[in-house]
């Protein structure tokens, strides 16, 4: 590594300079050199959407069977893959992703125009940011109950309670 009189850092590989790039594409998740998650978060949203989209136009959704099966095999997948990648933080991130699943739960007859929180209920499910959660929690949990190997010296820092406030992160 060299650093270029702009100060910015030059990288080479076996001599080969690596070339600036703005984004690059990793098992078709995009990433940008900012990493920030907004452009992905809004890319999977809406091709998650145009798949919805094909399903109102094709399907009749009759039951909660019938919401399950599309929903799990066509739309849920553009929703949660690559999550711990592009996991949404901001909150206009996570409104996007949320918008796809209330647009699609309103698709199970009888339930259109019940609330948000009551189609959830009814079709027993939580919203995609408690299940992002759940899913963060669960793995934090495996890796403190060693289930999962981490060098947990080089990877958490534990409060021990007379430290700093976190300000409620």
């Amino acid at each position: 590594m060299r650093v270029a009189h702009s100060g910015q850092h030059e990288y080479d590989l076996d001599g080969v300079k690596l070339k600036e790039a703005n984004q690059e594409r990793d098992l078709g998740v995009e990433v940008s050199s900012t990493l920030k998650s907004s452009l992905r978060c809004r890319k999977a949203a809406a091709k998650a959407m145009q798949v919805l989209e094909l399903i109102k136009r094709n399907f009749v959704m009759q039951d909660e069977e019938d919401f399950w099966l599309l929903f799990n095999g066509y739309v849920r997948p553009h929703l949660e893959y690559c999550v711990q990648v592009r996991s949404p933080y901001l909150k206009k991130d996570i409104e996007c992703f949320e918008k796809v699943q209330q647009r699609v739960t309103k698709l199970v007859k009888g339930l259109k125009h019940k609330p948000y929180a009551e189609r959830l209920a009814r079709l027993h499910t939580m919203s995609l940011r408690k299940k992002r959660i759940r899913g963060d929690l669960v793995q934090v949990f495996l890796i403190l109950k060693v289930f999962d190997s981490v060098d947990m010296d080089h990877s958490f820092e534990l409060e021990d309670g007379g430290g700093y406030s976190l300000r409620g992160h």
